[in-house]
């Protein structure tokens, strides 16, 4: 093949590549406007928002997490509660479900950190709340926890 010969099929080469990308492009306007779904992530554990809202955050409210100087003041650590003049429960239950670890329920942040270390709990600035297992509101907590469901 000649250069001549060579240099126009290589422009034909180029310009049924750009014909093929013009109509490759244009297709791009009519593609579907709604997005793929995510890949799911496995199952989800389930807490009762109604539980936590009647026994759970007057729980948390009145061992003082959600005051200006813990969790109601912006986050700390990674917990964050609404402030007490300012209450959303939802935000709350939200907040406290990421502090469950279904995969192991008993070293959850929500039931390690409040709890002293003498009793097997976890160190935690703001200090501990509950010096027995037996607690009232330690039990609550341990109860709203391990009822969740997959």
């Amino acid at each position: 093949m000649g250069t001549l010969e060579h240099r126009c099929d290589t422009m034909r080469k180029h310009a049924l590549a750009c014909a093929a990308l013009g109509l490759c492009l244009a297709g791009c306007d009519h593609a579907s406007p709604t997005a793929p779904a995510p890949p799911g992530g496995g199952r989800t554990y389930l807490l009762s928002y109604d539980k936590f809202a009647s026994t759970i955050e007057p729980i948390l409210s009145g061992q003082g997490c959600d005051n200006m100087n813990c969790h109601g003041g912006g986050i700390r650590g990674t917990f964050q509660l609404s402030a007490p003049g300012n209450k959303d429960t939802h935000y709350d239950f939200k907040q406290a479900c990421l502090q469950v670890t279904p995969a192991n329920l008993e070293s959850s942040p929500l039931l390690m950190k409040p709890l002293a270390e003498e009793c097997g709990g976890a160190s935690h600035g703001g200090g501990s709340f509950f010096f027995s297992l037996d607690d009232p509101n330690y039990v609550a907590l341990v109860t709203w926890v391990e009822s969740g469901s997959w």
